[in-house]
């Protein structure tokens, strides 16, 4: 991989979403200025924009101008956000740092981390909306609904709470890592598709180099909770352990999660030589996930 090249589009990308994500965030300020500094310490605490970064690098694979796009693709990061503030919550996996900075419920108490979360998702939704093609944005939604509401990243949480303490099947850790984590994931890339007018070969690619994506990032996301440190990761370490969380590495042992993260890396690359050297990037992405220490 050609890091500097991939690194220098990579920051370009995520300079773009985080502009917009300010700019849309300090307009609202003066309505509610209470919950949206909630809000924007949640928000603006760091992080790697994977998923709008996703979205618009999936677009621009269609050679889009990627400023039409940029509402779609910061209401992931909103999602995102919401669903982390809501995960870190004394109820769910009581988390004291996120990004190196106390939570937002320690920051600010458990109620405004409730409502700014509820503000994130309700608000992803007015995002979605600035898309001008009214037919694609009924699908923008439906997608999106489908990947963050009951069939999925609700789902995966739910089972990942059940399935503490519990002896659980491998199919019930790919459960819970499918929708937790991968079907934002895919959804991410599939609103730069759809956005970019993918036809349906294109698109059933890109979904299927997204799924495996998803898969690699949450098998990494469980590898370094048992191997990468707080200083790293700008979090407490060791919670899956802790809370004995169904994870790769606590039913395949962290070799075969290694492995199992290769295959993943190598199925999504896969997926991607369909769009030639037009797709560098985004291998370069794939790439990156797998060697991510934060």
């Amino acid at each position: 991989m050609q890091y500097q090249h991939f690194q220098k589009q990579f920051d370009a990308f995520k300079e773009q979403i985080n502009r917009y994500l300010i700019k849309y965030l300090d307009a609202q300020m003066s309505t509610s200025p209470d919950i949206y500094e909630a809000m924007r310490y949640s928000l603006l605490a760091g992080g790697k924009r994977l998923r709008p970064v996703l979205c618009v690098s999936v677009y621009e694979l269609f050679k889009r101008e990627i400023a039409s796009i940029l509402p779609v693709a910061c209401a992931l990061e909103y999602i995102h956000t919401y669903s982390l503030v809501h995960d870190d919550l004394p109820c769910m996996d009581n988390d004291d740092f996120r990004r190196g900075v106390p939570t937002c419920h320690k920051k600010f108490g458990e109620a405004y981390a409730v409502l700014a979360g509820d503000c994130f998702l309700t608000e992803a939704f007015g995002l979605i909306s600035q898309w001008p093609d009214s037919a694609e944005m009924a699908i923008l939604v439906k997608e999106v609904v489908n990947a963050s509401g009951g069939k999925g990243l609700i789902a995966g949480q739910l089972m990942d709470i059940l399935s503490e303490n519990q002896d659980v099947s491998c199919d019930t850790v790919e459960y819970i890592h499918e929708h937790k984590t991968g079907k934002l994931i895919v959804a991410s890339v599939r609103l730069g598709a759809i956005c970019g007018k993918a036809t349906p070969k294109e698109l059933e690619k890109l979904t299927s180099f997204a799924k495996s994506l998803g898969l690699a990032f949450q098998i990494q996301d469980d590898i370094l909770d048992v191997v990468g440190s707080k200083e790293l990761l700008g979090k407490n370490v060791g919670q899956d352990t802790k809370l004995h969380k169904a994870t790769f590495p606590a039913l395949y042992g962290l070799e075969c999660s290694r492995q199992k993260l290769a295959d993943a890396i190598e199925h999504a690359i896969s997926k991607l030589e369909y769009f030639g050297e037009r797709s560098r990037f985004l291998q370069d992405l794939t790439r990156f996930v797998a060697s991510r220490a934060e």
